[in-house]
C-alpha cells in the first residue's frame, strides 16, 4: 500500500509524457525570456571573465564543464540504449539524438579537458547541471519517444539544411574556442585580441557557432523542444557576444573597429 501513490504518479507521468515536455518546452521558452531580458540589461552570468565569488565557492573549471555539460550527454544516450527508443526505427530520429549525444561528447570529454578558463561560482554551476539534466531528457526523449517523421524525411531539404548548419557552426564553435584556448600559454594571465576564423569578423565567433548550431539544430528537428533550446540559446548566449564585444573594445585602443559583435556584418 505504501507504494501505490509513486506508482500511481509515475503511471500518471507515462501516459502525460509527451504532454509534460511540450509544457518543459514552454516553461524553456518564458525562462528564455527572463534571460534575455537580464543580459540585455547589462547582467553578465557570473562564469569565464566574469566569475565572481558573490555567487558561491569557486569550483575549477575543467570539473565544471565537465559535470555541468554530462547530462545532456549521458540522458539522450540512455533514452536510446535503456529505453523502448519506440521512433528509432526512423533513421532521421537516430541522426537528431545523434547530433545531441555528438555536440555534448566533445564539451564533456574533450572540451573539459582544454579548457582554460577562470573557476566558476557554485551558483551557475548548479543552473548549468539542472539546465543540462533538463534539456537532455526533453530532447533525448522526445526524440527517441515522440517525435514522427515520414520515412523519407532525412532527405528532405529542410533536414539538409538543418544539419548543414548543425556541423556548419560546430565547426566554428571548435574553432572558436580552440583560438580561445591557444591565446595564452601556460602561466600566462591577461587578455589577447583573438583573431583568425570567425574572429575576424566578430567578437562572440564562438557563441554565433554555437547558436547557427542550434538553430540548424531546431530547423532538422522541426518540433518544439529543438525550438525551445534553440531559442534559450541564443537568447543566453547572444548577449553574451555583446558583452564580450565592449570589453574588447573598452581593453584594447587598437581593438579592429570593423568588427561586429555577434553576427558577420550586421551586429
Amino acid at each position: 500500500m505504501a507504494g501505490e501513490p509513486e506508482s500511481s504518479l509515475l503511471v500518471y507521468f507515462l501516459q502525460n509524457e509527451e504532454k509534460i515536455i511540450t509544457y518543459m518546452a514552454y516553461a524553456m521558452l518564458l525562462a528564455a525570456m527572463v534571460v534575455f531580458s537580464c543580459t540585455v540589461m547589462g547582467f553578465s552570468v557570473p562564469y569565464g571573465r566574469y566569475s565572481s565569488t558573490k555567487f558561491g565557492m569557486l569550483i575549477n573549471a575543467n570539473f565544471a564543464w565537465f559535470v555541468q555539460e554530462l547530462p545532456a550527454f549521458a540522458v539522450p544516450v540512455w533514452c536510446v540504449f535503456c529505453t523502448d527508443a519506440v521512433q528509432l526505427s526512423n533513421f532521421a530520429n537516430n541522426v537528431l539524438v545523434g547530433m545531441m549525444i555528438f555536440h555534448y561528447f566533445q564539451r564533456t570529454f574533450i572540451f573539459s579537458l582544454l579548457h582554460r578558463g577562470k573557476p566558476t561560482p557554485l551558483a551557475p554551476f548548479i543552473a548549468a547541471v539542472f539546465f543540462c539534466l533538463y534539456n537532455g531528457y526533453m530532447q533525448g526523449r522526445y526524440l527517441t519517444h515522440f517525435a514522427v517523421y515520414e520515412t523519407n524525411y532525412h532527405i528532405s531539404p529542410r533536414f539538409l539544411l538543418g544539419c548543414s548548419m548543425f556541423l556548419g557552426g560546430m565547426a566554428i564553435n571548435i574553432q572558436s574556442d580552440r583560438i580561445l584556448t591557444n591565446l595564452r600559454k601556460p602561466g600566462e594571465t591577461g587578455y589577447k585580441i583573438p583573431r583568425g576564423g570567425m574572429f575576424d569578423y566578430i567578437s562572440g565567433a564562438n557563441f554565433f557557432g554555437e547558436s547557427l548550431e542550434w538553430t540548424g539544430y531546431a530547423v532538422a528537428c522541426w518540433n518544439l523542444p529543438a525550438f525551445a533550446f534553440a531559442i534559450f540559446t541564443v537568447s543566453n548566449i547572444g548577449p553574451r557576444a555583446f558583452h564580450h564585444h565592449k570589453f574588447y573594445q573598452e581593453k584594447f585602443e587598437d581593438y579592429p573597429p570593423e568588427r561586429k559583435a555577434f553576427i558577420p556584418f550586421l551586429l
